[in-house]
């Protein structure tokens, strides 16, 4: 238990990067957790490696990416390789995506696993390793579950709501009667070894043999490489042979000498592209693989698990508090589920290029490579395609149940990412508290300058649940307007100006002097408008889910 002698208000079984997810942001808002792991202890060989774009912004608004960043090491290239020739090196291309981040980071899932168990500690959490969940059962008002710990002692415990987050082997999974929908594939085998070849680490290369592809995937330890062979899988168990078969198909891919040392890990897997077509059963979710496997070969499976675990751990939050209807929680598979089709999907294709088995390709790809290198705008395109699918920067809810729909203009639209900003943007004063603001575990609200005296009348009670930042050219503004419209000490608690005083946000966002924008706790936009008055909020908060008890007064 987080305190001693308190109830856990929610339960989290699986202590990997998404159950450590959602157990940081409840923490962070104040909810009791339980987290177990049927695991002895922490993991202590890599597994996931790829941390894209929408997962750095995340760690971002979770306070933690000063932690995890400089730990990994950027990755900004794909290098093609073939028969001792390089095709081509693509890019990164975000310009229709603007982020920060424009690149992947290659961290070990062991480090990203050791920052967020530190994390949950600092917050008063604890992984309780070797306990593992055998059963569970529902009422109306709360979870029943059988836990089974060191020593086999059991323990049977009442929880009013349980997380799994318990792989793709889920127990939770089971025991809700949740089936997998899906198929296997091939077999591939994956290796971890320090490699003597002299390619840029800054880079994924995809090796093309007669023997077939390997793929050299970059770790943060210089000459350190994780190797798939997407051809063979056999002698797994004897590292030597394995190390011996990298080295004579990437000898002849790269057209030089390679030499791969003994690997210090190795392992066969069956790809599976399997998914449930609902995450939510009563009080009981799935996330992560629990909910999706899928094949590695983009590296998204931790990046989507972490998005999943975000998305939930804040709506559960405001339900736990009181804050919001229980109606909230319908919008995690609403907006997850198709996610996760849409990842089984992109996965698939990507599986597919991966290995480009079909002889007749093989010889084509050349042609069709060099075709690309010639063609600028097409070369964007493919880049973009790439960066576009793996990112996960475009994933967007305009659907949601929790998003209002509003007439199109300037600025991200209902349901999209907020912080479409550039590292050079990133700069600007304006954005800099913009994306300060991202780190609140609130909501947030940004209002234009000229509707200070309709900020007055929100009620003190919604700073529990919401952050109102009035947006202007200078804080000397506000507090002059303030002062002037007798709007000073009361109403001066309830929000704060977010000075931008070169404009850019505004012109980004795309606000006006009475404009506003209603953002989410996960940096997504859920209603915005160009006249805001409580009246316009108490439109948008039925929308978004909040409690008649939290909203009442607005």
């Amino acid at each position: 238990m987080t305190q001693e002698n308190d109830a856990p208000q929610v339960l989290v079984v699986g202590a990997g990067p998404v159950g450590l997810t959602v157990a940081h942001e409840l923490l962070r808002r104040g909810v009791r957790v339980r987290l177990v792991d049927a695991a002895p202890g922490p993991a202590r060989t890599s597994r996931a490696l790829a941390t894209h774009a929408r997962t750095l912004e995340t760690y971002d608004q979770m306070g933690l990416l000063e932690r995890l960043q400089p730990r990994g090491r950027r990755v900004q290239a794909f290098t093609l390789h073939q028969d001792g020739t390089v095709l081509t090196r693509l890019g990164t291309d975000y310009s229709h995506l603007p982020t920060r981040f424009p690149y992947t980071v290659m961290i070990d899932q062991v480090i990203t696993e050791e920052v967020l168990r530190t994390a949950v500690e600092e917050l008063g959490g604890r992984v309780e390793w070797g306990v593992r969940l055998e059963s569970l059962s529902q009422r109306d008002d709360a979870v029943g579950v059988r836990l089974r710990g060191p020593a086999d002692a059991v323990t049977e415990l009442t929880v009013p709501w349980l997380v799994g987050c318990d792989g793709g082997h889920s127990t939770v999974r089971r025991c809700l009667g949740l089936r997998l929908v899906g198929s296997s594939s091939e077999t591939w085998l994956i290796a971890d070894a320090t490699v003597d070849a002299d390619v840029p680490q800054d880079s994924i290369h995809w090796v093309r043999t007669r023997r077939g592809t390997v793929m050299l995937v970059p770790f943060p330890e210089p000459g350190r490489w994780r190797l798939l062979d997407t051809a063979e899988a056999d002698h797994a168990d004897d590292p030597d042979v394995i190390g011996a078969r990298f080295s004579t198909k990437l000898s002849a891919g790269l057209g030089r000498p390679v030499r791969v040392q003994r690997p210090t890990w190795v392992s066969v897997f069956t790809i599976q592209q399997r998914m449930i077509e609902q995450m939510r059963v009563g009080r009981c979710f799935v996330a992560g693989d629990a909910a999706h496997v899928h094949s590695p070969a983009s590296g998204q499976g931790m990046n989507t698990g972490i998005q999943d675990g975000y998305n939930l751990a804040w709506k559960l939050a405001m339900v736990v508090a009181g804050r919001a209807d229980a109606t909230m929680l319908d919008s995690y598979p609403a907006e997850r589920v198709p996610i996760g089709r849409v990842l089984l999907g992109s996965t698939r294709k990507a599986t597919a290029a991966v290995q480009l088995r079909n002889p007749v390709l093989g010889t084509v790809l050349p042609l069709v490579v060099r075709l690309v290198n010639r063609v600028p705008a097409l070369r964007g395109r493919v880049q973009r395609k790439i960066m576009g699918e793996m990112s996960a920067l475009g994933v967007s809810y305009p659907g949601s149940p929790l998003t209002v729909a509003a007439d199109p203009g300037p600025g991200p639209a209902p349901g999209g990412r907020v912080a479409q900003v550039t590292a050079a943007g990133a700069l600007d004063p304006g954005w800099a508290q913009v994306l300060a603001e991202l780190r609140d575990p609130r909501w947030s609200l940004l209002v234009g300058e000229a509707a200070v005296r309709a900020v007055a009348e929100l009620p003190a009670d919604v700073a529990a649940w919401l952050s109102v930042r009035t947006v202007v050219a200078s804080s000397a503004r506000v507090d002059t307007a303030g002062a002037a419209e007798g709007t000073g000490g009361a109403e001066a608690a309830r929000h704060r100006p977010l000075p931008d005083p070169a404009g850019r946000v505004r012109a980004d966002l795309g606000l006006g002097p009475r404009g506003w924008l209603l953002v989410r706790p996960d940096g997504y936009l859920a209603a915005r408008g160009d006249d805001f008055s409580a009246g316009s909020v108490t439109g948008a908060i039925p929308g978004v889910g909040v409690a008649r008890s939290a909203s009442s007064a607005v």
